[in-house]
């Protein structure tokens, strides 16, 4: 375990550089370029933060904590506000522990999207995740609306080697997901995987769907246990924001799922997301193979955006 997670976080750390370079180096410029903490010390900050995408709340929080820092410890130094900077991030993205109950338990995991963020892939990834560690997966294929969804999830469903219902385009949601919820009963999966909605534009529409297809597990599948993972695009940064707010509107969002991060300079929104929605991400994607969706876990990811060269010889 330790070697896998070793290599992860290396690759977590490559996969944010444009994000290092767009925050962290603004950042260290400040802490160097300031020769004492002051208005424009904390200005240039908060500036930095927000053009890195961690959004005007979360980063008015992290500077009013980061001053309460400075005061009580009666900091003078700008550099020594650097892993001050560091802590009060972290805590701002504290959503208490991030559970992964669904994976232990028989479960239901819907995963919604707009088009265009990765949704599919993703969800083949879950799929062959889960495979990896001996579960029984059924795929529905209920995004009825989107043209060759079928055939991409299809593809997906062979290569994890699971079984999938559905995928004719303009089918019914809601009756996929009947079907579904019988094969994998018959077949005793462990985990049933809907790729559900992704249409937010007409937000009745996706509600209506959503609650019919809710009842539907709510009445033939009462023992399964219930997630709902929302799939953002990082390089969409605000964007991807907006989106888990409209979501978390019409479905109880349980998790959030984020994609592209190592080819964005906009990382920052994973701070954005956990701080103001309070919902935790629990997966990110670094990359196109399937191990790079791996479990997000704060810290390190913290701990890899601010990464340094030198900070082997440091922590001896």
């Amino acid at each position: 375990m330790g070697e896998e997670k070793q290599g992860f976080f290396k690759r977590l750390v490559s996969g944010l550089t444009k994000t290092r370079d767009n925050i962290v180096s603004g950042m260290d410029s400040i802490f160097h370029g300031f020769s004492k903490i002051d208005d424009d010390f904390y200005e240039e900050l908060e500036e930095t933060l927000i053009m890195g995408d961690l959004g005007v709340r979360t980063t008015e929080e992290i500077i009013e904590d980061l001053k309460a820092k400075v005061r009580e410890r009666h900091i003078k130094e700008p550099m020594e506000c650097r892993q001050l900077l560091i802590d009060s991030i972290k805590e701002q993205m504290d959503v208490g522990e991030t559970a992964y109950e669904f994976e232990d338990r028989k479960s239901v995991v819907f995963v919604i999207g707009v088009n265009g963020v990765g949704k599919t892939t993703t969800i083949g990834k879950l799929a062959g995740k889960f495979r990896a560690e001996r579960k029984k997966v059924v795929l529905a294929a209920a995004d009825t609306f989107r043209a060759a969804a079928g055939e991409q999830l299809k593809e997906w469903a062979n290569r994890a080697q699971v079984d999938m219902i559905g995928g004719q385009e303009g089918a019914d949601p809601a009756s996929v997901v009947f079907d579904a919820v019988a094969a994998a009963k018959a077949r005793k999966a462990d985990i049933l995987l809907c790729d559900t909605a992704g249409r937010l534009h007409n937000k009745k529409n996706l509600m209506e769907e959503l609650k019919k297809i809710y009842r539907v597990i709510e009445r033939e599948y009462p023992e399964a246990y219930h997630e709902t993972l929302v799939v953002l695009d990082a390089t969409t940064g605000q964007n991807a924001l907006a989106q888990a707010k409209e979501f978390n509107e019409v479905a109880d969002i349980t998790g959030v799922i984020l994609t592209k991060m190592d080819g964005t300079a906009k990382g920052g929104i994973a701070v954005a997301i956990q701080a103001e929605l309070g919902i935790p991400v629990k997966y990110i994607g670094v990359g196109e193979s399937i191990d790079d969706l791996q479990k997000f876990d704060a810290d390190e990811f913290v701990n890899a955006l601010f990464y340094k060269e030198e900070q082997k010889e440091t922590e001896d």
